[in-house]
């Protein structure tokens, strides 16, 4: 809830948000609990001193992953029941031998969010893999003053709007859809596990996600052996800008995004993001690669002040997980910056078939299938709706993806590269524009797109460090705004329709015009 405790958005928010704070900050005055998280995931007593005292004879517990997420009649009321029976509902899990899990596991690197305890570990396999906790502390991020205080509880409480076990139901979604993904599996991290040397106390007596990374070449096996590397979005992104010879593989993140809104899950930033590098025909294609599946399946507006923070006017990012599609808008906000440079080109058409797609691959059997990863006892709770209801959203997926075309087809961003670039920009007709650019060594096309008023309100060219050509040919003077802006380089834009006259609707900055 950033709202609440980010000291830089707080004087910016909406003067009904500032009502909602206020409310909120009555309600939750008065001290943080002390004790706020269990003392051990493990059930038993009996279970947790033999794994103090003798280690080895442990191999399996029964955890609860949050049972301090329980809540009375009356805090539900206000602030929702949300996953509250998953976190606290008693799951048999395996101890991890870290000796010998995956060759022998060595701890890497400390990594992860300050909310997540994560860790990196090296397999005796070679490949990497992530261990991941699985409850969060995001009130390690919240102002001094504000960790005090009863409202540090709230923030931590939000952890309960998540499914804990959500990683296990995408990755057969993702199989089934040819999405590369990781395949985690709970695990119990032992108190004082000696194999994990300095970090054992870090890491001890806590429950986790064990699974692949894809962070670099130690990946590239299976359906990646054919890459040539793993990289992140922002070396992707530096990579695309030097170089006109990189280029995102747009369709498949189209796709990979449509899954993101099946699952509801709204937490789909740039970070969350590796991607496969592949080398075809001199050019370097990037492919995506989803990780972090915490936000599949949030639930989170089922209390009054909950529904109240969740509204559009509000904290509109707080979308809940229904059957059917509410706010697909919403879903797209974490994830504005990455849609907006890795899906510029993709069409409605497009957009339409990969939705069908999805649709076909999958099934009735694969959704069920998914869903019985989960631990049985909380199958028992939330399986057989939670299947329901992927049922349903799949069923309007087309839908569904008709407004994330439309969301991001209003204003369009065209970046070029450091390298020379040619921007070709034809007005077709009053409500057609057609967009073309072209590297200036070879002439070779990198993006064509076909822009229609109907959906589209503005289209915007930015020149980067080369000299940039920007050839504009205006047979009609209404239509789409499209602007022009160019950068470092000698920029120029020349009108190639044959008249001097120029719409009201054109932009130029930063650019030479030439006769």
């Amino acid at each position: 809830m950033c709202i609440m405790y980010n000291r830089f958005t707080i004087f910016n928010i909406s003067i009904p948000q500032k009502l909602l704070l206020l409310l909120i900050l009555l309600h939750s005055y008065g001290c943080a609990r002390k004790n706020f998280y269990a003392d051990t995931p493990v059930v038993d007593s009996t279970t947790y001193q033999l794994l103090q005292q003798s280690p080895g004879k442990v191999d399996s517990v029964t955890v609860q992953a949050g049972r301090h997420y329980e809540r009375g009649f009356i805090y539900n009321a206000l602030w929702g029941k949300r996953y509250r029976d998953i976190w606290a509902a008693p799951v048999e899990v395996k101890v991890l031998e870290v000796n010998k899990e995956k060759g022998g596991l060595k701890v890497e690197k400390i990594g992860g969010g300050m909310q997540t305890i994560s860790a990196s570990l090296v397999g005796g396999n070679g490949r990497t893999y992530s261990l991941r906790s699985v409850d969060k502390r995001p009130e390690v991020k919240m102002p001094f003053p504000f960790q005090n205080l009863f409202v540090s509880d709230l923030v931590r409480d939000q952890t309960s709007a998540l499914n804990p076990y959500a990683a296990l139901v995408v990755a057969p979604l993702s199989e089934a859809a040819g999405i590369p993904h990781p395949n985690p599996q709970l695990v119990y991290v032992r108190p004082n596990e000696e194999a994990l040397g300095e970090h054992k106390t870090l890491l001890s007596d806590n429950l986790y996600m064990l699974e692949e990374k894809f962070n670099d070449r130690r990946a590239l096996v299976g359906s990646l052996k054919s890459a040539e590397n793993i990289v992140s979005t922002k070396r992707m992104l530096e990579n695309c800008a030097d170089s006109d010879k990189h280029l995102i593989d747009q369709v498949a993140f189209a796709k990979a995004r449509l899954l993101d809104l099946l699952i509801g899950d709204r937490d789909r930033h740039e970070e969350q993001w590796e991607w496969a590098v592949y080398k075809e025909n001199q050019n370097y294609i990037y492919r995506p690669i989803p990780k972090d599946r915490d936000n599949a399946f949030f639930r989170f507006d089922d209390g009054l002040f909950s529904w109240i923070l969740s509204r559009k006017w509000a904290q509109r990012k707080f979308v809940t997980f229904y059957g059917d599609f509410r706010d697909v808008k919403a879903l797209m906000i974490k994830s504005a910056y990455i849609d907006a440079r890795a899906l510029n080109q993709v069409t409605a058409l497009q957009y339409d078939s990969l939705a069908k797609v999805l649709q076909h691959e999958i099934t009735d059997e694969v959704i069920e299938k998914a869903v019985h990863q989960l631990p049985a006892s909380v199958y028992q709770l939330e399986g057989k709706e939670l299947a329901e209801m992927l049922k349903s959203r799949r069923n309007t997926l087309d839908k569904a993806a008709r407004e994330f075309y439309e969301a991001l087809a209003e204003e369009v961003t065209i970046r070029g590269t450091d390298k020379d670039d040619i921007f070709e920009v034809e007005r077709l007709n009053n409500k057609e524009i057609k967009v073309i650019v072209r590297r200036r060594s070879d002439g070779k096309v990198t993006y064509r797109r076909i822009f229609n008023s109907f959906v589209t309100d503005e289209v915007s060219l930015k020149g980067r460090a080369g000299n940039d050509v920007f050839n504009l040919q205006e047979q009609v003077l209404k239509g789409i705004k499209i602007s022009f802006e160019g950068d470092d380089g000698q920029d120029s834009l020349k009108n190639v329709s044959g008249t001097n006259k120029r719409s009201s609707k054109t932009e130029i900055r930063d650019i030479e015009i030439k006769k």
